[in-house]
């Protein structure tokens, strides 16, 4: 838990020393950003970006401390893929993401087990979404699967079906079936993880090409297609762009859908005065309102799509875990088991693989 004496900072005297240990810690540190997370932490980000992009400058990254602003599987990752000698931290512990937790191991791994004793796993390949813990992404690693970011998913389900596969993707139901529907893909069938065989029949298992866990993303499922009328009333012009996140019918009712670093590329690149709603984690859409004054930004629907999880990495935690370091401790590592992430491992490359 944070210490009391970081309690009462202020966030501009939590700045003022995180900008001093920084300074002492030179290379020695490295701190990745999340597009999701607030303006205060963002500002000492040594990188800023999706996913995708953060898991890879990881692990090229030659410092001594990886301090991950973002949520707990993301540090997982970071830890799968960077070296033994190196150190993750993830400045609140408890930063976690619900989606992640929709898929817990035990039960994805029963999942298997339904389909094994139906002898349906053949041509059956796993993929998880890298919004998932590191056992989840290990399962998939041990079962020739793959992991995905919203960056690659299009990419990564395209190949598998191309080869005559068949796909299992958890946890994220919407990105699954958004990605599958912009692909062409129809035999599409819902795996309830409450139910037994996912409440499908052998038949309805055996004709899908992709099996999608039900499991969904809090923020992002709040969007409605609603939303999206109310503000094509208001501003005719307006864009509206979505994260593959969203529910279905959102989706298709959306202009344009792409992952966080897509929605931030194709606002970057749109002409002085364009007219855009987007949907996806309130921070990022804020964000981006405040660097393109010249444009029109609105987020879809009422100001309450934000990430909770995102949110508890504050400055104070920041400065913490950076002070810490600056006295030769370590605070809030995020060490995967070795098994574990070499499994998980095999996951991951296979996703860079075709990235």
């Amino acid at each position: 838990m944070l210490p009391e004496k970081y309690k009462a900072l202020s966030d501009q005297q939590a700045a003022v020393r995180i900008a001093k240990a920084k300074e002492k810690l030179g290379e020695k540190v490295m701190i990745l950003g999340h597009h999701y997370q607030r303006d205060e932490v963002i500002e000492f980000a040594d990188r800023i970006g999706d996913s995708l992009y953060l898991s890879k400058e990881a692990a090229k990254s030659s410092a001594e401390y990886i301090v991950f602003c973002g949520v707990y599987f993301m540090a997982e990752t970071a830890d799968i893929v960077t070296g033994d000698d190196q150190v993750v931290i993830l400045p609140d512990i408890s930063a976690g993401c619900p989606m992640a937790d929709m898929a817990p191991i035990d039960e994805v791994k029963n999942a298997w087990k339904d389909l094994e004793s139906l002898g349906l796993t053949e041509n059956l390949i796993p993929v998880t979404y890298v919004n998932s813990s590191a056992e989840v992404k290990a399962f998939c690693g041990e079962h020739d699967g793959y992991v995905c970011t919203s960056a690659n998913a299009e990419g990564i389900l395209k190949y598998i079906i191309g080869e005559g596969k068949r796909i299992f993707f958890f946890p994220d139901r919407y990105l699954s079936t958004n990605t599958a529907r912009k692909l062409g893909v129809k035999e599409i069938a819902l795996w309830e993880r409450e139910k037994v065989s996912g409440g499908l029949s052998e038949d309805e298992i055996r004709d899908a090409k992709i099996l999608a866990w039900n499991g969904y993303c809090p923020v992002h499922a709040r969007f409605s297609c609603k939303d999206i009328d109310d503000l094509r009333a208001r501003y005719p012009e307006i864009k509206i762009i979505v994260h593959p996140e969203v529910p279905e019918q959102v989706a298709q009712k959306a202009d344009l859908m792409g992952s966080t670093s897509f929605i931030v590329k194709q606002i970057e690149d749109s002409p002085n005065g364009s007219v855009w709603g987007i949907g996806t984690e309130i921070h990022l859409v804020g964000r981006l309102a405040k660097q393109h004054p010249d444009k029109k930004i609105f987020l879809i629907g009422t100001p309450i799509c934000m990430c909770s999880m995102m949110d508890r990495i504050s400055p104070q935690y920041l400065l913490w875990v950076l002070e810490s370091l600056v006295e030769g401790k370590v605070v809030n590592q995020v060490k995967v088991p070795e098994k574990v992430k070499g499994a998980a491992l095999k996951a991951l490359n296979r996703m860079y693989g075709l990235s």
